[in-house]
């Protein structure tokens, strides 16, 4: 899912701030779209894995602060430390036990201090370099009995998809954003064996696709998506301007019957012992 998340890009080495820049107006707004399409089924998974009261949690590349803040509200936790390199959107919503660490993610070990029951990292790999080492690393975070959970976007604009505004749009953004800045959803459904080899157990995994219905905070999203990464798109030949203009209206037409990008979500447990 395009966003701002923690973490760089082979480019400019910060990921995302010329096509998502998070001082633009209607920024944090545009990320919370996406989370009302998609936070109910996290929260769903973390707490089926066990989130509750006495876990201490990680989220990382938090974005607005959604699923942090419902792991404190819903599920109980004891607290929940949340990181992104840009954390303006998340000191503007303090709540009690929701801590607040500008950092990257990338970076060093001691970046993120101490070990944590639950790993979360939603929309966040997909845009980074050096995914393996980065699930190696988030492993590393979480203490013996804990649980590591990834989500990430699955593109189902495959080759036999109808062709549509909708389809159009879809392929020339995911090329056009890993063109500018590095996102790449193809290898997201190599997560179940990439926590495996991180060392984890009792791996699983499961998708969830949210309806696209005219005015839903999923079409929100992509309308917003598509306005701001423009330029990117236009530049893949894929589609003009004639052409990402009717999407738009597509997203909001009774006619619309399309697949929308899925949250592929996987999670492991490291050893007790």
């Amino acid at each position: 899912m395009p966003a701002p998340p923690s973490g760089s890009s082979s480019g400019s080495g910060r990921y995302g701030e010329d096509a998502f820049p998070p001082g633009r107006s209607g920024e944090g707004e545009r990320i919370d779209y996406g989370a009302l399409a998609y936070d109910d089924v996290t929260l769903a998974h973390l707490r089926a894995l066990g989130a509750g009261p006495g876990w201490r949690c990680l989220d990382a590349g938090a974005g607005t602060g959604t699923v942090a803040r419902r792991l404190l509200a819903d599920a109980g936790v004891d607290g929940v430390l949340a990181v992104d390199r840009d954390v303006r959107f998340l000191a503007a919503r303090p709540v009690p036990g929701l801590d607040v660490l500008e950092a990257d993610v990338t970076a060093a070990p001691d970046a993120i201090p101490g070990s944590f029951r639950l790993v979360h990292a939603r929309f966040l790999l997909m845009h980074l370099p050096e995914r393996e080492r980065m699930v190696r690393r988030l492993a590393e975070l979480v203490e013996p009995g804990g649980v590591l959970v990834l989500g990430d976007a699955v593109d189902l604009t495959c080759d036999r998809a109808p062709a549509s505004p909708y389809t159009a749009a879809m392929r020339a953004m995911w090329q056009g954003l890993e063109a500018a800045i590095g996102t790449d959803v193809s290898w997201v459904p190599s997560y179940p064996a990439l926590l495996r080899a991180a060392g984890l157990e009792s791996v699983g995994a499961g998708i969830h696709v949210p309806p696209l219905l005219p005015g839903s905070a999923i079409s929100r999203f992509w309308a917003d998506t598509w306005q701001r990464s423009r330029p990117a798109m236009l530049a893949t030949g894929l589609i003009d301007e004639a052409g990402l203009d009717a999407a738009l209206r597509y997203l909001d037409a009774p006619e619309c019957a399309a697949l929308s990008a899925g949250l592929l979500t996987a999670w492991g447990r490291r050893p007790r012992r």
